[in-house]
């Protein structure tokens, strides 16, 4: 018969860089900045799924759909920024993408879609769009490290 050990989570090697990881997550979720980054980046997706309403251009089917589409994407990106913190580095960078995607659309997208209103329409929401992605992914990092543990470490 072969012997079992079992092990528990208190005898993990990295249990105390975890803990801290996760406090630091947790503190880093009740500051204003991240709350703020959140409710922005909310309704930054919700202004860019509304916007060919909002700002009328809505005759411009696929650009309409586009921005539909690239605002629920967006919004449900980073609208768990702050409940997983420590884990949204990577749905920042995709968020940050879309915010890329939204400013070059106008030109981009099947049809002459390229007026006033749109150009300065998703230029302006894809701008915010992607700084609050780039912050949401600044603040993300400074949490995470890069996963660069102490079995990381060992690794080298």
């Amino acid at each position: 018969m072969t012997d079992r050990t079992h092990t528990t989570m208190e005898s993990h090697p990295d249990i105390l860089e975890m803990r801290e990881r996760h406090t630091r997550a947790e503190r880093a979720v009740t500051t204003q900045q991240g709350q703020a980054v959140e409710a922005l980046a909310l309704v930054a997706g919700l202004y860019l799924a509304a916007s060919p309403w909002i700002a009328g251009f809505n005759g411009f089917t696929t650009l309409a759909v586009n921005n539909l589409i690239t605002g629920v994407a967006y919004a449900l990106l980073l609208s768990g920024f702050g409940q997983a913190y420590e884990r949204t580095h990577a749905r920042a960078w995709a968020a940050a993408m879309i915010g890329v995607w939204t400013i070059i659309a106008p030109w981009v997208v099947a049809g002459n879609v390229d007026t006033t209103r749109t150009i300065v329409s998703n230029i302006v929401v894809g701008v915010v769009a992607l700084l609050l992605a780039l912050a949401a992914g600044s603040a993300a990092r400074g949490t995470d490290r890069g996963g660069r543990g102490r079995s990381a470490r060992m690794a080298r």
